[in-house]
């Protein structure tokens, strides 16, 4: 189901403030296909710096009370812990939806009526006023979720305060979210929300729409080949 801004609510009863639940692979496996474009010596430096960007952006929302994020990488966790999220080692080990069901039942450990949402580590142009507007959204139904910028993705998974936190991540995870009965957020003006960072072209893509200062010193506007 898709609702768009402006409709009338089920649920009108917003739970927040949030939880963001951010997975971050170890860095020397993380944004493999950006390699091509970057060079495998900028790959992980700039993995780290997309997620610094994302936690920052996340953590300065009005509505989010605290960020929780799930890796097993040292280096990322201690740069994370700096901005202020709470990291979590991925005990499950089990693949991303493993890590993000690990990563709400953390944040419900320590906030049992939490409002939670998974948020992609790689959305370096992430804006606060853009996440604050998807939040808002979400809050009105019990599961909500938001396409990434191709619209066969998705970069953020909501459960309300009490609802079951379902993640469905990976390949076409749009629909399968969609089948899963959450509500489709169909909102514009929130493309900082949407755009993840997988290749030369996504990187590109970012940097137009304006990217943190952790990504902004790294990427130093490159010149990356096309990936093919």
């Amino acid at each position: 189901m898709t609702r768009t801004e402006g409709e009338i609510a089920t649920n009108t009863d917003p739970a927040g403030p949030w939880s963001l639940v951010v997975p971050l692979k170890p860095l020397a496996r993380a944004k493999s296909r950006l390699g091509r474009a970057v060079g495998e010596d900028a790959r992980p430096r700039l993995a780290l710096a997309f997620a610094q960007d994302t936690v920052a952006a996340a953590l300065a929302c009005s509505l989010v009370r605290d960020v929780v994020v799930v890796t097993d990488d040292a280096v990322a966790a201690a740069a994370l812990s700096t901005l202020g999220a709470h990291v979590v080692p991925d005990a499950p080990g089990a693949g991303l939806n493993a890590a993000l069901a690990h990563g709400a039942r953390s944040a419900r450990t320590l906030r049992p009526a939490a409002a939670v949402a998974a948020l992609n580590a790689d959305l370096p142009a992430l804006r606060t006023g853009e996440l604050a507007r998807v939040l808002d959204f979400a809050s009105a139904f019990p599961n909500a979720f938001l396409r990434d910028a191709a619209g066969i993705g998705t970069t953020f998974l909501a459960a309300a305060s009490g609802a079951e936190f379902r993640p469905a991540f990976g390949g076409p995870s749009g629909a399968r979210h969609l089948a899963s009965g959450a509500v489709e957020i169909a909102l514009h003006g929130v493309d900082s929300v949407r755009r993840d960072v997988d290749t030369g072209e996504d990187l590109r893509v970012a940097l137009a729409l304006g990217v943190g200062s952790h990504t902004a010193r790294i990427a130093a506007v490159p010149a990356p080949s096309r990936d093919r």
